[in-house]
């Protein structure tokens, strides 16, 4: 009972400070002042009010808020450790898929050196200092295309 003569008396005296509001000229401020005041008074209405007064002498109630903001902490909680680790649960799948790729793609493209499977490399002759001196077969290419240019 108290509440509700509160609430009347709280959208009363808002209605009255709309009024003088809209007095001075000021009507976009005094209409916001009104649908403000008229919350409390709709709340009685309603029955909202006892609602609340139920809820809040009741410790069921109290007890289920403390579990909603449980709840709403490991949601929180959950949702910073997702994004330090990388991203949504979608977005590590994909990197797997694509490292999976990675790690298959190389050995797939590698080519095959026959039944027998991989062989010692092949030694490749050292090149002579005559050769060196006066100028190998593979870097002939490339000194044409330098004089070409002019270097």
């Amino acid at each position: 009972m108290i509440a509700e003569t509160v609430c009347s008396a709280v959208s009363v005296a808002g209605l009255g400070i709309a009024a003088v509001t809209a007095y001075r000229k000021r009507f976009l401020a005094a209409a916001r002042l009104a649908a403000y005041a008229l919350v409390p008074l709709g709340l009685v209405m309603t029955g909202a009010v006892q609602w609340v007064v139920d809820t809040a002498f009741s410790p069921t109630a109290w007890a289920g808020f403390g579990v909603l903001g449980a709840a709403w902490l490991l949601f929180m909680a959950t949702r910073a450790v997702e994004r330090r680790s990388g991203g949504t649960r979608k977005e590590r799948r994909a990197a797997a898929r694509a490292e999976r790729r990675e790690a298959v793609a190389p050995d797939a493209s590698a080519p095959s050196l026959g039944p027998a499977g991989r062989t010692a490399p092949v030694a490749q002759p050292k090149p002579t200092p005559k050769t060196q001196a006066g100028g190998s077969d593979d870097f002939s290419d490339i000194e044409a295309i330098l004089k070409k240019h002019g270097i």
